[in-house]
């Protein structure tokens, strides 16, 4: 029985890849798309760090950690002309691992502006923001970690519109309980409003699904981003305890209700961030998280030539982002570039793509 059940696998495998040639000669197939509804926010229509000064109680926001009540500060920043605007600003500390003070001394960051003060700025249409920090504050290795994460929503977000923007901060934080300022490096993530909006959809939330109601494009897509990444600290269906589906990733859709496009985030524990606190998953029974596992369906097999051509078809784009991001040292450059060799080393080849994927598929459920 398993005989044959790896025989249909590649025999649909190679299905695909039959079906792929028929429709694009076998050169320039592209995926299709959402359809978008709304451009990018300004703030998000950019690439370009921006310069940002938070002074805010900073000492008693990460002795306290609020996960709820607001503490009063301001946000002032240089527009992309010139311009320099401060703004009024509430924020909290956020997240669960990483908002914990034994794995960081500055935790995540939710922003929250006045809607009527970034009218005409280029924060013009935001309101509250998830900020990712540095983690610690006297590591410098710690800012590289965060600048690889960064990268990976830089790489997904070539690879599909259904993806989070993201945009690179150079913040200093000026504490207005007296310690001395700090100036390190940090990203804010669109809100998940925004990027349903984008392609005319809705947020989601509910619990456990199966993976018979998500797009099969968009879930094949994500379960080979994650590989390439080396991330399996996510789930697609599987709600996160006490909360809502799923375990770091969104859900939107243009109904309300299946199929729905997952949406994924949170990728410290990625192999290619290779952050010291990570740890694989003891499920997979991986060495470490540099080692990569697929945790794509079999009976998306078809699908898979299609999707693995799209990576290959930005190989060059997704490359270009490593010199993009100035702040990554030599030692980071090198690294996401080894890694990144290995993955696509491993998707060019046939008989690798038959053993790391075709094989290690898991079944219907």
């Amino acid at each position: 029985m398993g005989l044959m059940s790896n025989y249909w696998r590649l025999a649909n495998f190679w299905i695909g890849v039959a079906a792929l040639c028929l429709v694009s000669l076998c050169v320039g197939a592209e995926e299709a798309e959402p359809q978008a509804g709304q451009a990018a926010a300004p703030l998000f229509a950019s690439h370009a760090p921006l310069q940002v000064t938070i002074e805010a109680p900073l000492t008693t926001l990460m002795r306290e950690r609020p996960n709820e009540e607001y503490l009063p500060g301001t946000f002032s920043f240089t527009e992309d002309d010139g311009t320099k605007r401060t703004l009024d600003l509430k924020l909290r500390t956020r997240g669960k691992y990483r908002r914990e003070e034994r794995h960081c001394d500055f935790a995540p960051i939710k922003l929250n502006f006045r809607k009527s003060q970034v009218i005409g700025t280029i924060l013009d249409g935001q309101d509250k923001l998830k900020l990712v920090t540095h983690c610690r504050s006297k590591k410098q290795s710690y800012e590289q970690l965060l600048l690889r994460e960064y990268f990976a929503y830089r790489v997904i977000g070539a690879i599909t519109t259904s993806s989070y923007g993201v945009r690179l901060f150079h913040i200093r934080y000026v504490d207005t309980e007296g310690a001395e300022p700090i100036t390190k490096p940090a990203f804010v993530i669109e809100d998940i409003d925004a990027v349903a909006a984008r392609h005319g959809m809705q947020p989601v939330r509910t619990g456990h699904i199966s993976s018979n109601d998500l797009d099969r494009r968009q879930q094949n897509l994500v379960h080979i981003f994650q590989y390439l990444i080396g991330n399996t600290e996510y789930s697609l269906f599987k709600a996160e305890p006490n909360d809502h589906c799923c375990h770091n990733s969104d859900l939107m859709s243009s109904t309300g209700d299946a199929p729905f496009t997952p949406l994924a985030y949170d990728f410290d524990f990625a192999g290619i961030v290779n952050a010291p606190y990570a740890e694989p998953n003891p499920r997979y029974k991986l060495r470490s998280v540099r080692q990569r596992l697929y945790k794509g369906l079999c009976k998306n097999n078809d699908l898979l030539p299609l999707t693995l051509q799209s990576f290959a078809q930005k190989r060059d784009e997704i490359y270009a982002i490593i010199d993009a991001v100035e702040s990554l040292n030599r030692r980071s450059e090198r690294a996401l570039t080894r890694y990144l060799n290995e993955f696509y080393d491993r998707i060019e080849k046939p008989k690798s793509v038959e053993r790391r994927f075709i094989w290690r598929c898991n079944e219907v459920r």
